[in-house]
């Protein structure tokens, strides 16, 4: 199998000056660069920059695949909208970890597929999963649990581990935090029983008159330099902090609830659920066959009525598609005569034996027919 590596950046908060930009062309030639992105794939040779380096000095998100399984996605925050011990608290090992550089924290998440052998194209990729950095700048730590349920799928914790606080949500997750999901292979049966856990996510909607009646009641000295900032600094992360400060201070919206639930114990509570769900399924999927298999017998004997009285006509049919010689009538010769059979079961075709063994030996020289013949039972 050849090789195959995909690898995309993006820059959000700011995009790559012509400096910056010339700077990453040095590692490729044939890359595509623009002020917002490097994007590269090689089935042959490799990269030549070090993502880790990259993602510190131009860009806030990065997604790598290679077709022996390795997947890895990168998300850069401003370390006052994502502090790093708050990531490292479920973050910590070797499919999620945590980063901190100059003032930024770095979220990494690895996937393995010890089978490997898939070819996923990259293109694209990265898009339908960038929104968990905005996720996670708004306070939701959703995507970090994640990065634990994947570290606790993995092996890497023990099973006398307990799980970290647990956000509220994860039995509703956004198409960003599915498509995560997906990305990084978490189990489904596990996120299932993990979310059992997890109390229902608060209204995440901005309402106008409820931010305007919050913002009038911070202090007027603060509000002169939040909207300066806002205006000369066009500061993006203070924006999300202004964010991530009202919603947690609105009325209904929860934090992460604490479990004393081990690994252990997830692990064990998601093998139960998967027999029974496969159990449930097996069953719905009997039940399915038996409804297709009634409903295709009573269309059966519906259309076996319709025959009665043509025996002789049908028979007349058989002999005059069998001396044409051609496969397909041999197929539709060999059709009427199962109906045949299936009318004399009925008793209403009580010769059929005789006749079917008198037209074995007239049409002997026609080993394809005899063969279509033996191959229905007939």
């Amino acid at each position: 199998m050849s090789e195959y590596q995909f690898y995309e950046f993006r820059a959000i908060d700011h995009p790559l000056t012509a400096k910056e930009m010339s700077e990453l062309r040095s590692y490729s030639t044939r890359a595509h660069i623009t002020p917002t992105s490097f994007v590269n794939d090689y089935s042959w040779g490799s990269f030549k920059g070090d993502a880790d380096a990259w993602m510190e000095k131009y860009f806030d998100a990065f997604l790598y695949l290679a077709n022996w399984g390795t997947r890895v996605l990168k998300l850069r925050l401003p370390s006052r909208l994502l502090a790093a011990a708050t990531a490292r608290a479920y973050c910590s090992g070797d499919s999620a970890f945590v980063r901190e550089k100059a003032g930024k924290t770095i979220l990494s998440f690895v996937s393995e597929d010890e089978e490997g052998g898939e070819w996923v194209e990259g293109e694209g990729r990265l898009s339908s999963r960038i929104s968990v950095r905005a996720e996670l700048a708004r306070g939701d730590v959703r995507a970090l649990y994640l990065g634990w349920l994947l570290r606790a799928q993995t092996g890497e914790l023990d099973h006398d581990d307990t799980e970290p606080p647990v956000p509220p949500g994860l039995g509703q997750l956004s198409a960003s935090l599915e498509s995560l999901v997906e990305f990084l292979r978490i189990g489904g049966d596990l996120l299932h029983v993990a979310a059992e856990a997890s109390p229902p996510i608060g209204d995440t909607g901005l309402d106008r008159d409820e931010v305007r009646l919050w913002v009038g009641k911070l202090p007027a000295e603060e509000k002169d330099e939040l909207i300066t900032n806002l205006v000369v600094d066009a500061d993006h992360a203070q924006s999300a902090e202004l964010l991530q400060r009202f919603l947690k201070e609105r009325p209904g919206n929860g934090g992460p609830a604490t479990s004393d639930r081990t690994v252990g114990q997830l692990l064990q509570a998601a093998k139960a659920y998967a027999t029974e769900r496969r159990r449930l399924e097996a069953e719905k999927r009997a039940k399915e066959k038996a409804r297709r298999e009634r409903e295709a017998a009573i269309a059966r004997e519906t259309y076996l009525d319709s025959l009665v009285g043509r025996e002789a006509e049908l028979w007349t049919e058989v002999d005059g598609l069998v001396a044409m010689k051609q496969p397909k009538n041999y197929d539709q010769a060999v059709k009427i005569l199962v109906d045949l059979q299936d009318l004399a079961a009925r008793g209403k075709e009580g010769d059929f034996g005789l006749r079917i063994e008198a037209l074995r030996q007239a049409q002997a020289k026609k080993p394809s027919f005899i063969g279509r013949l033996q191959k229905a039972g007939l």
